[in-house]
């Protein structure tokens, strides 16, 4: 009898420990990152990794519940290393492990075909940095972003080109990757539209990749053509070197191109091959007056946070974890099928101004800031839409 007893109180015990096991992995919420934090472009991608963390350690600090319910979440972090191939992968473990939502990935080029593995799998994903239209062109329902789109930048980079600094005869570069492509032939579509009225034309067209450093031989075709300003669609990495060689062939005309080459690495990677004034960038996203304030706290709480300065999304990257988050919260669950209706309609108030999105999932009122470089450091000349 004594034996019976045990082993009955034996087996309890072992429902007991399973039951709470159970209840602890329910009360855990799995958000994946992915970024490229390897290859030349890592310190952007653990830039965004870092926003996303900033958000995951507030959140769990406060202490989250969501429909009168303890949650923690947990950051699965992959690296796509900026490699389309490495993205499907990294897409299908986090699928696997049935993450709630992902934020991510960095680039177009793994943004897009990783989109498809999320949507099979009804996982809502917001990326905070891929801008080429096509991502939501796919009309999946579970694709956002918070930040503009090349549809946006592209134009209106042309825009200032054009209007601003009086560009008239530009030269067109690209990486030949979805994101640098993308952003060149919405740049120069519009110039070729509307150029005429200001005397604006595009005297040269040339193509590079993601990994060039000898950029000698488009850059000798690029003179030969007298350009006032070159534009390139493409990543810092690139960019620099392609400073460094116009430096050394004598071509200190304007440069300039999107977000890609607007880290606060430029400097540093371009050496003494940069003017002060010489590189005008552009942020898909704008930081208009009431954010100033928000963002200069987040780029404090960041530096102390990881020793380093912000280089260019970690802030979108928190507040695309914190936009999910606020649409499970209001949703009162964070099953993904339950949630996914309220991110499609959210209005976040963030660090970065407010999110909410368009029937597409790019998000609304995108607004563009304007930089340049002075002495190393970069500077805001204007915020645009």
């Amino acid at each position: 009898m004594q034996l019976i007893v045990k082993t009955v109180c034996g087996a309890m015990a072992l429902a007991l420990l399973g039951a709470a096991g159970a209840a602890t992995a329910q009360d855990t919420i799995k958000i994946g990152h992915v970024a490229a934090t390897s290859s030349a472009i890592a310190h952007l991608g653990k830039d965004n990794e870092n926003g996303a963390r900033m958000a995951v350690d507030e959140l769990n600090a406060k202490g989250l519940v969501i429909g009168g319910k303890k949650y923690k979440i947990v950051l699965l972090a992959e690296d796509d290393a900026g490699d389309p191939k490495q993205a499907t992968t990294a897409a299908q473990k986090l699928a696997d492990a049935k993450v709630q939502g992902v934020i991510g990935h960095q680039t177009s080029g793994t943004t897009i075909p990783a989109s498809r593995i999320y949507y099979d799998a009804g996982i809502p994903q917001i990326t905070p940095s891929a801008t080429s239209p096509q991502y939501t062109r796919q009309r999946y329902n579970t694709t956002f972003r918070n930040i503009a789109n090349d549809e946006q930048l592209g134009p209106a980079l042309a825009r200032y080109a054009m209007q601003t600094l009086q560009a008239k005869r530009i030269a067109v570069v690209d990486d030949r990757t979805a994101y640098g492509k993308g952003l060149a032939d919405e740049f120069a579509k519009t110039v070729k539209r509307t150029g005429a009225a200001s005397g604006a034309a595009i005297v040269s067209t040339q193509y590079t990749n993601d990994k060039a450093t000898d950029l000698m031989a488009i850059l000798t075709a690029i003179k030969a053509t007298k350009p006032d300003m070159v534009f390139f669609g493409g990543m810092d990495a690139v960019a620099a070197p392609m400073l460094r060689q116009m430096k050394q062939l004598g071509i200190p005309v304007k440069f300039m191109g999107g977000d890609g080459m607007c880290s606060d690495s430029v400097p540093r990677l371009a050496g003494d091959g940069m003017i002060d004034g010489q590189v005008i960038c552009a942020e898909a996203g704008g930081i208009e007056p009431a954010q100033e304030k928000g963002m200069a706290d987040f780029r404090a709480a960041y530096k102390k946070r990881f020793g380093v300065e912000v280089q260019t999304y970690a802030a979108y990257s928190y507040d695309a974890l914190m936009t999910l988050v606020d649409a499970m919260q209001q949703a009162g669950t964070p099953e993904p099928a339950k949630y996914l209706p309220f991110l499609a309609r959210i209005r976040h108030q963030g660090v970065t101004g407010m999110t909410s999105f368009d029937a597409r999932g790019d998000v609304q009122d995108g607004a563009i800031t304007i930089h340049t470089f002075k002495g190393g450091k970069r500077q805001k000349l204007a915020v645009i839409k």
